[in-house]
């Protein structure tokens, strides 16, 4: 659906006719510094402007993965009705991120805002600063539990598993829960 999404897109800019193309994406939102709650509320709120929010997952409190030494983070996931494109999105989600005060000063470390595309509809993407289903994604429980809370039965393109099947089976370790 995505590439003929595109391919109709390139067609319309020819003929200067421009027919909304809508994708679904699926978003990871995370947050470990301040406001976990609001930094996470406002995020979901901005994401409005660039298409419609669908779902939003629980909350989920999730033990720091790679860096430990740092707060315990928020996560959720948000499945968007969006127009855009991946790239489009990833540079809409990163302005948000700037917009609301993000600083990346240390890899994995603390922040009060981070989001990432999980999926884009059953595309596959790989590009220079944007790779599409994230690629560690399915290794990640605090990811796969909003993410399954929505979307179980969604595919992931390149692994051909669903979202529930992914999550199951993780092994043990990494605390999630409910907030």
């Amino acid at each position: 659906m995505v590439q003929l999404s595109f391919h109709r897109q390139a067609l319309h800019r020819k003929s200067k006719t421009r027919y909304p193309v809508h994708n679904i994406a699926y978003l990871s939102l995370g947050s470990n510094v301040g406001d976990r709650v609001a930094n996470l509320n406002s995020a979901i709120s901005r994401l409005q402007t660039l298409g419609k929010v669908l779902q939003v997952s629980s909350l989920y409190e999730t033990e720091p993965v790679e860096f430990t030494a740092q707060p315990w983070f928020l996560n959720c996931a948000v499945e968007l009705d969006t127009e855009k494109t991946p790239q489009e999105l990833m540079d809409a989600l990163l302005e948000i991120e700037q917009q609301m005060g993000r600083k990346r000063t240390q890899k994995k470390g603390p922040r009060n805002i981070d989001m990432d595309i999980l999926l884009f509809g059953t595309s596959t993407v790989t590009t220079k600063g944007l790779t599409i289903p994230h690629p560690a994604m399915h290794e990640r429980r605090f990811v796969l539990e909003p993410l399954a809370e929505i979307a179980a039965e969604m595919r992931h393109p390149a692994l051909q598993r669903t979202i529930r099947e992914l999550r199951d089976a993780l092994s043990p370790g990494q605390a999630v829960r409910k907030f």
